[in-house]
């Protein structure tokens, strides 16, 4: 074997990984470790961050021990994780509390008091980012932050997001990308942070605690010579900006390319478009992510996607959560029930923080609707899945999407009974790319490009492009769910507002 490795590191809020990838895009080993989500306060969610770091040094360790004596053609490091939150650094480079995850809601109470006194201010934040703000943002934690715990605060050297806290902690150095620094919020137009925006959360003079922006396929540093050796890699050995999840999944997904639309069945459930341009319709709803590349995915989130199997799992089937025949109990229960669950509905809005598409609604919350004592749980399994199949029709519906080219990745997308599903209710082709670690391949991508062994990310994810298996969709299958679909859009209007 020859040519260069790249590693990339992927760190959600709940679970870390680490791969290496070859020139290909060909995933040679991975390693994974959970992370504890803590939930002190209602609505808030945090991570301790030493566990943060403990989990991503041993998964990079672990995977650098499993690629053996190939360790020596490793040439960089990509990261990317959850974005936005915050993640308090004192000037002596120690956290100086948990690091504040993109689903908190903490600045729910600040935000209305900011609409009460301005009635544009959503509609201001959108036109400059293109997105719906959620309160687990950088701009409104960081305001909240100055508000409630000054003391902390006084004593801050950074605010930044997770990401780059890790990459912090691998090189010392601080920095964050474009796609962190434009959804906090920013400009999208300008693929950066606005001075403007920060003005309007009336935070000026804490400006200079947000980390410098710097291209996400750029090396911003090397591996401090401690962590080079517990990680068992070369001191200095190069490590990129970076870029957030969303990004680094549709990178490495192959869909970096203007016109494709690349969905996520994960933990949070998402569809976007990527285009050549920032796209601002449909007006005040959904997400507007700046990609590396020069390229922008306009996208549309439920916020909940395999958070509700899991939390059914747990639930419904607790003596065998979290355990491998789970899955193999889903498909029998799936094909043992049919379409439309015997008239039982479920609204997928499992998330604290509610929607923000096909409406922005916060108060919503996920509940069953026509439940009767026929319905067994084999008919609650299917009708989790069809609910989280429906609300992904309707982030399609609400895109107005009419491209050719859709790819499914997360979770969710290794279950080909729930993608059959999908593909025959927004009547497409659905395309699955092969492999699984698409955000940390997302990043190695990136450490690649900042190599030299491509000449753009552009050209760097349509190498993985194509690879994949292909869904058809069927007639039938969607005229079998046809009913369910109308109970479920009466149900889901009439709890949103």
């Amino acid at each position: 074997m020859s040519g260069p490795l790249y590693v990339g590191l992927d760190a959600g809020t709940s679970l870390t990984k680490a791969a290496i990838f070859d020139l290909s895009g060909k995933q040679l080993c991975e390693a994974q470790q959970r992370t504890t989500l803590m939930r002190p306060h209602p609505g808030w969610s945090e991570l301790d961050p030493g566990e943060a770091w403990d989990a991503a040094r041993a998964v990079i360790g672990t995977a650098v021990r499993e690629i053996g004596n190939d360790v020596s053609r490793i040439r960089g490091l990509g990261l990317t994780a959850a974005m936005v939150g915050a993640w308090v650094i004192g000037k002596d480079g120690n956290a100086l509390r948990p690091g504040i995850t993109w689903e908190d809601s903490r600045a729910q109470a600040l935000i209305e008091n900011h609409i009460a006194r301005d009635s544009a201010f959503m509609t201001k934040i959108f036109a400059s980012s293109g997105s719906v703000m959620q309160q687990g943002c950088t701009l409104p934690v960081l305001s909240w932050l100055m508000a409630h715990e000054a003391e902390i605060m006084a004593q801050a050297g950074h605010v930044m997001s997770y990401k780059d806290f890790l990459r912090f902690k691998l090189t010392g150095k601080i920095a964050t990308d474009r796609s962190e620094a434009s959804v906090i919020p920013g400009s999208a137009r300008d693929r950066t942070r606005s001075a403007a925006m920060i003005a309007l959360f009336g935070i000026e003079g804490s400006e200079h605690l947000l980390p410098p922006v710097m291209d996400s396929e750029s090396f911003v540093g090397g591996l401090s010579a401690e962590v080079a050796d517990d990680l068992g890699l070369p001191p200095g050995l190069p490590v990129t900006v970076g870029t957030g999840d969303v990004a680094a999944t549709v990178i490495g997904a192959g869909g970096l390319a203007a016109g494709t639309a690349t969905a996520v069945l994960g933990t949070t459930c998402m569809v976007g478009v990527v285009h050549d341009r920032p796209v601002f319709a449909p007006a005040d709803i959904g997400l507007l992510f700046t990609l590396p590349g020069e390229r922008w995915y306009r996208a549309m989130v439920n916020v909940a996607g395999t958070l509700n199997l899991d939390w059914a799992f747990s639930a419904l089937a607790p003596d065998i959560a979290g355990k491998d025949q789970r899955f193999a109990l889903l498909d029998g229960m799936l094909k043992g029930t049919p379409p439309g669950a015997h008239g039982l509905t479920y609204l997928p809005y499992l998330s604290e923080s509610g929607i923000i598409a096909p409406v922005v609604d916060h108060s919503a919350r996920a509940q069953f609707a026509g439940l009767s004592p026929r319905h067994d749980r084999a008919c609650l399994f299917r009708a989790v899945l069809e609910g989280v199949a429906f609300a992904m029709k309707d982030l399609f519906d609400a895109l107005s999407f009419d491209g050719d080219r859709v790819l499914l990745t997360g979770g969710g997308a290794q279950n080909p009974i729930w993608v059959q599903m999908i593909c025959d209710l927004i009547g497409r082709p659905v395309e699955v790319p092969d492999g699984s670690q698409f955000g940390a391949r997302g990043a190695a991508l990136l450490a690649a490009t900042a190599a030299g062994d491509f000449a753009s990310i552009n050209e760097a994810s349509a190498s993985v492009a194509g690879m994949g298996r292909r869904y058809m969709p069927d007639q039938s299958g969607a005229a079998a769910l046809a009913p369910a679909l109308r109970r479920y859009r009466q149900f889901r209007d009439a709890l949103l507002k």
